[in-house]
């Protein structure tokens, strides 16, 4: 009589060789999508910081070369400093974009927290007017924000492109925010008011709270704005309040460009926001990932 075998408890089977297979697939396709997404959304930006740093003949011979001592050219980064005012137009940027994005931080987090906390009358018209914010590009009504500030006696200054930015900002912060405000536990607000604190303090109190969101609408809000020519080539084409990206199209010909100078601009602009990511990235992170959640 032959003896039939039985599983043993306890004893782990080995895994088949399909799920295996299928196993290692569902953890390396992922990988190789998301590093076929790094290269094709950084290869740009390594073209750009290699070609400034070559010749005007190596980067339309090699353009996908790295630059050597014979290709080596820094003639692009000296004529940057020395045709055009980098300096005043990288500062502008500056204060336009660090401007904005405490604007909008600060009223944004103030009205979603209102929006969160508050029940009142016409709170869904509200948040639906927000969301028409996001939904609707702002530069259809450039004609509208044109004729304004010049009746506000705005154009060519920095103060009206902080105006127009925060603006275009504040329908995404004030959407987004009210969402991480709506997470802050009850009991401490609460717990604050009851010790006697004003709504500014248990604004004050919860605002730690949804840290991540505050990156993740900084990060947002200061790429679009570092970036854009539209509303500086059209408030503020003086040569004083000029921005980095109007700045470059000095170097811009219609039938001569000085691509070295183009890249140089292009590099040095990009230096700051790629600090800044790296600083914030983690909070970025997190703030994405909770939004997500939610």
């Amino acid at each position: 009589m032959s003896a039939v075998s039985t599983p043993v408890r306890g004893v782990a089977r080995p895994p088949r060789a399909g799920r295996t297979w299928r196993a290692r697939a569902g953890v390396a396709v992922p990988h190789l999508i998301l590093i076929a997404y790094v290269v094709v959304a950084c290869g740009p930006i390594a073209l750009i910081v290699m070609n400034a740093f070559k010749s005007r003949q190596a980067i339309f011979e090699e353009p996908f070369a790295f630059p050597t001592p014979s290709t080596l050219d820094l003639g692009g980064f000296e004529t940057v400093f020395t045709r055009a005012r980098f300096e005043l137009y990288f500062l502008n940027s500056f204060i336009v974009t660090v401007s904005t994005v405490v604007l909008v931080l600060l009223l944004g987090s103030m009205a979603a927290f209102a929006l969160a906390e508050y029940r009142f009358a016409g709170i869904t018209v509200v948040s639906l007017y927000m969301a028409v914010g996001i939904m609707i590009p702002i530069r259809l009504g450039t004609v509208g924000i044109l004729d304004l500030m010049v009746r506000l006696n705005l154009v060519n200054s920095l103060a009206g492109l902080v105006l127009v930015y925060t603006a275009m900002g504040l329908p995404l912060a004030v959407f987004v925010l009210t969402a991480f405000f709506k997470q802050v536990p009850g009991d401490l607000k609460d717990a604050a008011r009851i010790d006697g604190a004003s709504e500014y303090r248990v604004y004050a109190l919860a605002l730690p709270l949804v840290r991540p969101g505050l990156a993740a609408i900084g990060v947002y809000t200061m790429l679009p704005i570092w970036n854009d020519l539209w509303f500086p080539l059209i408030l503020t084409p003086g040569e004083g309040v000029r921005t980095v990206t109007l700045g470059t199209q000095l170097f811009l010909g219609q039938f001569v460009s000085d691509w070295n100078a183009v890249l140089a601009v292009l590099t040095l602009a990009a230096l700051p926001m790629l600090a800044l990511f790296i600083i914030f990235s983690r909070q970025f992170v997190r703030g994405l990932t909770s939004g997500a959640i939610k």
